[in-house]
């Protein structure tokens, strides 16, 4: 929803609106059931780094990085900046993808321990090297483990294993298990879901679990919960209702009551992606719509964005075609600078509004007040929006039209009594669709993916190739790919009477990498000798 354009001055950065922690996905490889997961979850990681790689606008992740436990860990990618690196994060696939032939082993019983060490051991080595140009925004970090074992007993085992171990760094530390079994999701799935079929739960010292289905669009679905903006240092907007029509709630006739709330997105504004508009008409350019309520929402640190109500409307008193825009969720706050009580007392009242506009069937007109302007004489226009409640404990939001928007148009009324023959025909064909219930976009597929990743893969020019025919040349070795997805490693501190388990052929393959490098740069000088 960002195009790298702002209005007015001060405030934050747009970048602020997507800041994500640092990330360290830790697949947990145990056989058999490996090899009926393996393609369901390289397909799915292909698919959501496709769209994280193509995103304009600030990156959504920053870093990431991935491990493998299998009869030992091992860091198979560095922490790397999401954002235009989908050579390296494609090649790491390639690379799981060979797990499955080349064998996997039972994982012994200290392995993720040392994994999420070597993870925590890795950000604090990356923190220190960065440059002070480049610092980190954010200090901590996620880890997530995905295993095929019973989640409960992964789950002991890291509270065990981790009990002596400094995790102030990490935000959170996820379990997420995967089902042996899938639930054939795309057929029962509602788009409105979560993307986990067990509401996760915390168990023991701060870690969570979870659990999917083994499938390529329930771990898609895992993984684009990635991409939202999941900050709760505060709030994203007041909804402002009158006190007349609160009094009894707000306890007072002069001040509104106000619920505090968070927005997220329903979906990915299909302008920030390549490929998705038909030539140059983009139906939601975000540059002609920055000033849309999640940008002022997530860029109004200082006041918070307002949402006051200013009249009710019939449900069926709304015509789409004056609505604009991508559609928001919004959602009581989980702001955990508020205390408890105000917490638990501003969900109830939201509820209550939920619950009451679904029973009188009515939604809400508002009118968006951004933050103040200062002492500017240009007093930007104002903007409305509908609340629609829905069945689910959230509210729908969506722009809608002014008068200064509405182009001049003239709808005729349906004749009554339309002619019998076309009647006939237009209802026979009809008959002959298929009927669904509801509309499920799980079960929809553009190819989007497919042309997101071949967008990647267009010929780099003829250093790339040589590079590749030089490295197949001199490897002699049956796992070129593998070379080619190695990054090097940070230096690593290890704990006292412990030895770092990094594979043989991990070395070699890393030595190989290095070797050909130099060598290329060398061959490079050749071709291209500097001087007049």
């Amino acid at each position: 929803m960002y195009h790298g354009r702002t209005t007015g001055k001060g405030g934050s950065t747009p970048t602020q609106i997507y800041e994500q922690p640092p990330r360290i996905l830790i697949v947990h490889i145990a056989l058999p059931s490996w090899t009926d997961i393996c393609s369901n979850l390289c397909e799915a990681l292909q698919n959501f780094f496709s769209l994280a790689c193509s995103l304009m606008g600030p990156s959504r992740m920053s870093l990431f990085s991935l491990y493998l436990v299998q009869n030992q860990h091992e860091c198979i990618l560095p922490f790397v900046q999401v954002k235009g690196n989908f050579a390296k994060l494609q090649a790491c696939m390639s690379e799981l993808r060979m797990l499955q032939r080349e064998g996997c082993f039972r994982p012994q019983g200290t392995s993720l321990q040392l994994a999420v060490e070597d993870g925590l051991q890795q950000f604090k080595q990356y923190s220190r090297h960065v440059t002070t140009g480049t610092a980190l925004s954010c200090t901590s970090l996620e880890i997530t483990i995905l295993t095929s074992q019973p989640g409960k007993e992964v789950v002991k085992q890291l509270e065990k294993g981790l009990k002596d171990i400094d995790l102030v760094r990490v935000r959170r530390l996820q379990v997420v298990e995967i089902a042996k079994g899938a639930l054939d999701c795309m057929d029962t799935a509602s788009p409105g879901e979560e993307p986990s079929s067990d509401e996760s739960s915390v168990l023991g010292t701060d870690i969570d679990l979870q659990t999917i289905d083994n499938d390529i669009v329930s771990m898609e679905s895992f993984f684009k919960a990635w991409l939202h903006n999941s900050g709760t240092d505060q709030e994203h907007i007041h909804l402002l209702l009158p006190s007349q029509s609160f009094s009894n709630i707000s306890g007072g006739r002069d001040n509104p009551m106000c619920l505090k709330c968070d927005l997220q997105e329903r979906l990915l504004s299909p302008s920030l992606l390549p490929g998705t508009a038909d030539g140059s008409l983009r139906m939601d350019d975000p540059k002609g719509d920055f000033s849309t309520i999640y940008q002022m929402a997530c860029q109004s640190w200082a006041s918070r964005f307002k949402l006051r109500v200013i009249k009710a409307l019939k449900s069926s008193g709304l015509c789409e075609s004056v609505t604009y825009g991508l559609p928001f969720i919004l959602r009581p706050t989980s702001c955990w600078q508020l205390d408890w009580d105000e917490l638990e007392t501003n969900q109830q009242h939201f509820h209550a509004l939920c619950h009451s506009l679904l029973k009188r069937e009515w939604l809400l007109l508002a009118k968006g007040e951004p933050k103040s302007q200062g002492h500017s004489l240009r007093e930007p226009p104002s903007i409305f929006y509908v609340i629609v409640p829905s069945r689910s404990a959230t509210l729908l939001v969506k722009a809608v039209a002014t008068r200064e928007l509405m182009l001049p148009s003239a709808f005729p009324l349906l004749p009554e009594d339309p002619p019998d023959d076309s009647l006939k025909l237009v209802e026979g064909v009809l008959d002959g669709l298929e009927l669904e219930p509801t509309y499920n976009p799980l079960q929809i597929c553009s190819r989007l993916y497919s042309h997101l990743s071949s967008s990647f893969a267009k010929p780099q020019g003829r250093l790339h190739a040589s590079w590749e025919g030089r490295a197949l040349r001199k490897a002699g070795q049956l796992q070129a790919n593998r070379v080619r997805a190695t990054v090097a490693p940070l230096p690593m501190t290890t704990a006292p009477g412990r030895a770092p388990k990094v594979p043989a052929a991990r070395r070699a393959s890393s030595e190989a990498l290095f070797q050909f490098s130099k060598e290329e740069e060398e061959d490079e000088e050749e071709e291209n000798p500097s001087g007049p």
